[in-house]
């Protein structure tokens, strides 16, 4: 078995490049680092390092270490403070999720931070690639997204379903695609997706959100229909954002004659250790937007 310090030391040298700054790091001498890299070289009967003066570089072997060795680190301090603290009300849980369903979520964490002071909610407002992006690499503890993951490594479950509207002002009566196409799109992180969901299901012409003229973009989720509600162009958004705009008299939204559903998957790392604060969370989710 991999002696876990030794290993430490060496990926503290690989990713500091210093022998003399990985020591003062670690609380080290400089010839206690080299030997620690020695026995480990010794117990994995493998070179590790090519020496060359006071610089260096990795072997093949090395690189390899160094890369599975960081995850195992990772996993091994991740084992350590579970074990050290499992307290369901005490740390923090990293939380991500489009902005729709966030404008409804996010409150509702703050009512429950509220009731358990010492329980911290980190929560991210961001597009379903980035939210799988994070959760493969392990940045947050919980993801909300749209679109079922493929990745290997992420697990998910179905818990809710969210209507996919189309907003204009409110002086715009009714929805022709040549209405459509005189407007022009308002886009969002998520527009091409939610677009391609709702109109292809309900016109014959369209084939991609290209077919629009493109009359701006925002990222803010709470801002997205301020452009819309003055007569800029038309969006495609899940009826929970539309219902957290802050001026709702000045759009309308536009009942098409085939409805869609999004689809909201909870998911989480399969090979992150999951802590009772983060059971607590994920449960009260589940249990708020089912």
């Amino acid at each position: 078995m991999i002696n876990l310090v030794w290993l430490k030391t060496f990926c503290t040298l690989v990713d500091v490049g210093h022998f003399t700054k990985t020591a003062d790091q670690l609380f080290m001498t400089q010839s206690g680092v080299s030997q620690q890299v020695k026995k480990l070289e010794q117990q994995l009967n493998t070179l590790l390092l090519m020496r060359e003066g006071k610089s260096f570089s990795l072997t093949d072997a090395g690189i390899k270490l160094h890369q599975q060795g960081q995850s195992l680190l990772q996993s091994s301090a991740e084992l350590e403070k579970a074990i050290q603290q499992d307290d369901p009300y005490i740390g923090t849980v990293k939380i991500a999720s489009p902005g729709s369903i966030g404008l409804k979520l996010y409150p509702y964490m703050l009512d429950i931070q509220q009731q358990h002071r010492q329980l911290a909610i980190n929560y991210k407002f961001a597009p379903n690639k980035n939210i799988e992006q994070d959760l493969t690499e392990r940045k947050i503890d919980i993801g909300l997204v749209t679109e079922l993951s493929k990745a290997a490594t992420i697990i998910s479950q179905k818990v809710a379903v969210e209507p996919l509207v189309l907003v204009t002002a409110n002086t715009v009566s009714t929805i022709t695609w040549q209405t459509l196409t005189t407007l022009g799109f308002i886009d969002h992180p998520d527009g091409e997706h939610h677009a391609q969901a709702l109109l292809s299901k309900n016109y014959a012409q369209f084939e991609h959100i290209s077919q629009f003229e493109h009359q701006g973009f925002s990222n803010q989720i709470s801002l997205i229909l301020e452009p819309v509600s003055r007569g800029l162009g038309f969006t495609v958004l899940p009826l929970y954002a539309v219902k957290a705009f802050s001026k709702p008299e000045k759009i309308r939204v536009h009942l098409l004659a085939h409805s869609v559903n999004e689809t909201l998957y909870l998911c989480q790392n399969r090979h992150s250790l999951e802590n009772n604060r983060s059971k607590y969370i994920k449960s009260a989710i589940i249990d708020f937007i089912a």
